[in-house]
């Protein structure tokens, strides 16, 4: 069946071979180039059967850009789960998004809510994930010229007919591997690509707030209500 490691590196050829156009002038892959620590999260808290896989939509320019963890915010990935390693850079690097790795001081507000709720509910990355593993549908972060972050539910609709099916298969391949109870989307639109994903695979899918600082609902208290969202599914803590 293979390995996370392998679905990871598949995925990233495959995309690799993608092209973007106006008004995305910058496209990063981090798979690539921060496969190392990328690796390193997939090896070390992505074993044996998870209860929940959180699905995210794709990296932050803040977070996974610079860590190569979903939601990767510098310091809950390098101090809570003691994940940290050379970050390469992509071949164009946009001048007002550098890929600084480990060394970039900017937090990513969704990743410090989500890892945050993570370490104050489970205390220890090993406990959080016995139970639970965090994915992204899509791996690339695009940007535009201005260093606006665009999402990929925002691209052409011939650019995701030929990006849609590479990370369905990726994600099918994960979860097929990581053998979940539940699937939750994070947001609506990951929500949506999961259940278009994983149609034939009979599991139940459910979906929690996003955490992202643009959502109103999120900023009066995401932690709260991505607990109650998850108790609601069935998942008891």
């Amino acid at each position: 069946m293979g390995s996370l490691v392998q679905v990871s590196r598949a995925l990233s050829r495959a995309v690799e071979k993608l092209r973007f156009e106006d008004p995305v002038t910058h496209v990063y892959n981090p798979l690539r180039y921060a496969r190392r620590s990328h690796e390193l999260y997939l090896s070390r808290y992505g074993s044996g059967r998870k209860e929940v896989v959180l699905v995210g939509m794709n990296p932050g320019p803040f977070g996974m850009a610079q860590t190569g963890v979903p939601f990767g915010d510098v310091g809950f990935v390098r101090d809570w789960m003691g994940i940290e390693a050379r970050v390469d850079r992509p071949d164009q690097e946009h001048p007002k998004r550098p890929v600084l790795g480990f060394e970039c001081e900017r937090s990513e507000v969704s990743g410090s809510r989500l890892w945050g709720w993570a370490r104050e509910r489970f205390s220890s990355p090993d406990a959080f994930f016995s139970r639970f593993f965090v994915v992204n549908y899509c791996p690339l972060v695009f940007l535009e010229e201005t260093g606006r972050n665009r999402t990929p539910d925002k691209l052409p609709m011939k650019e995701r007919q030929a990006l849609l099916p590479e990370c369905d298969r990726a994600l099918r391949a994960a979860i097929q591997l990581l053998d979940p109870a539940l699937v939750v989307g994070v947001g609506a639109w990951a929500t949506k690509r999961a259940k278009a994903a994983l149609d034939d695979e009979n599991l139940p899918i459910g979906t929690v707030l996003h955490p992202s600082p643009a959502s109103p609902k999120a900023n009066r208290g995401w932690a709260a209500q991505a607990e109650s969202d998850l108790r609601e599914l069935g998942i008891k803590f």
